[in-house]
């Protein structure tokens, strides 16, 4: 008996090449297919996803007939609740082992496993989600050990089956060890960790394929199934860069666009003033983040990058132009740290080069790093070199501690690696952008938005 996998993974929602790929999986699907999605195909700096509560992602994938889907970390990045609506209203299962509600009660739509029959072939499909360790709080969830959750799938389903599929979300270092000491794993789709596979790996008789990233490849695993065995005829990860895209897709991502406009535009308020923003230049929209931060936190300093945005706002604010401007989903953070580890990072974020590096990092949708923005506290600084901080009028000390509101991009050290040097960091569920919504029409904080904290003086030598 012959079967069939089409799968992607990590897509994150790149819905123009997912369009490409939609093309070739009408190519290459016929009557011994199965359809596997490995995770992070849904990506919240989407506008389709944000005004549809993930429901445009759902439509894309029914629309091409998938058989199911294990989460990642970005479909549970916009919260459990959307993550529980997008599940219980997909029609193909939402697949997780190892992912629960912070109460440790089951996700409403989620499903630890499911068996489909193809061709005459019981297949078994279990995923495990990543763990995101001190992430898991704010995001509403508990986490599993995966290993564990895999094994109990597998007794529990025992005789049920002919072939036991595991979609991993967990990262292709944990492939191998999974198919060395759980042997009843038949095939290994893989994902989280953006690996392309020329062809598929076969270790202690399990089968691995992974399809990269971005919609840039699908992947394909051709198998033959006889005797209780599983034999790997054909594999191959197909590239999507020259073909066309399909108009299926198109058309359903018009629509979920507009109605997401639509829902998305709707006024929240007016702006009391506008607030401009700059990638270099310190500006009141990044001063505004930085204030509310350290409000919202409760902390000594608030310390956040100009790259978390992409533009200003300057007279309505709405849900659309959060998402445009702030697309990073990345949580109001607060953490201990010394000052000298302070002072390093300030004196980087003088230099013009660092600032224009690629923000590329865990969560970041932003184009560049940025230059520091700080609330409660004032930087004297020469143009190259940083010669006094003040924290509320105090001369900063290297030894001391000091707690600051950022975000988990600074907190991990991304770009600005001193801030890594860090202890007892705490994450709220709420995103960057959403302290932009609570405090753009605060009157008091917009002024002090407008107030700079770092002072260019000729004089700073003096100041030594």
């Amino acid at each position: 008996m012959r079967l069939k996998i089409l799968h992607t993974n990590d897509v994150h929602s790149n819905f123009d090449n997912f369009a490409k790929v939609a093309t070739l999986i009408k190519q290459h699907k016929d009557g011994e297919t199965i359809l596997l999605e490995g995770g992070d195909f849904a990506d919240f700096k989407s506008i389709e996803l944000q005004g549809t509560r993930g429901i445009a992602a759902i439509e894309l994938l029914e629309s091409l007939g998938y058989d199911a889907l294990t989460i990642g970390n970005n479909e549970m990045f916009n919260g459990v609740d959307t993550l529980e609506h997008m599940a219980s209203s997909s029609s193909f299962p939402f697949i997780s082992n190892n992912l629960f509600k912070k109460d440790k009660t089951e996700i409403n739509g989620v499903n630890k496993s499911v068996v489909l029959e193809k061709n005459g072939i019981r297949i078994l499909i279990t995923g495990s989600s990543p763990n995101m360790g001190v992430f898991n709080e704010g995001l509403g969830i508990y986490m599993t050990d995966y290993k564990e959750a895999i094994i109990e799938e597998i007794k529990r389903n025992a005789g049920n089956y002919d072939i036991c599929i595991l979609l991993s979300h967990v990262g292709t270092f944990a492939d191998e060890p999974l198919a060395m000491e759980i042997p009843e794993i038949d095939i290994i789709i893989s994902a989280h960790d953006h690996k392309l596979f020329a062809e598929a790996k076969v270790v202690n008789n399990t089968i691995m394929n992974s399809a990269g990233n971005y919609g840039e490849h699908l992947g394909m695993l051709e198998l033959e199934f006889k005797e209780g065995k599983v034999k790997l005829v054909n594999s191959s990860t197909i590239s999507s860069l020259d073909v066309e895209r399909d108009e299926q897709i198109l058309s359903l991502l018009k629509t979920n666009k507009e109605k997401a406009i639509e829902a998305l535009s709707k006024p929240l308020y007016k702006l009391p003033q506008a607030l401009w923003h700059d990638v270099l230049e310190e500006n009141p929209m990044t001063n505004l983040i930085a204030e509310g931060l350290k409000d919202m936190l409760k902390c000594d300093i608030g310390l956040i990058n100009s790259g978390i945005c992409n533009a200003g706002i300057f007279h309505e604010m709405t849900r659309k132009k959060l998402i445009e401007i702030c697309p990073s989903p990345l949580n109001p953070t607060s953490f201990e740290i010394q000052g000298k580890y302070i002072k390093e990072a300030l004196e980087q974020s003088l230099d013009a080069q660092i600032c224009l590096a690629d923000g590329r990092g865990p969560g970041f949708r932003g184009k560049f790093a940025g230059r520091l923005h700080i609330a409660g506290a004032e930087i004297v600084h020469d143009g190259k070199k940083v010669h006094n901080i003040y924290v509320n009028e105090i001369p900063l000390e290297d030894e001391m501690w000091y707690t600051v509101a950022s975000s988990d991009f600074l907190q991990r050290g991304s770009i600005y690696e001193s801030l890594a040097n860090n202890r007892n960091e705490k994450y709220l569920a709420e995103e960057i952008k959403d302290v932009i919504r609570l405090y753009a029409n605060k009157n008091d904080f917009v002024e002090k938005a407008y107030t700079n904290r770092w002072k260019e003086t000729a004089e700073a030598e003096v100041l030594l």
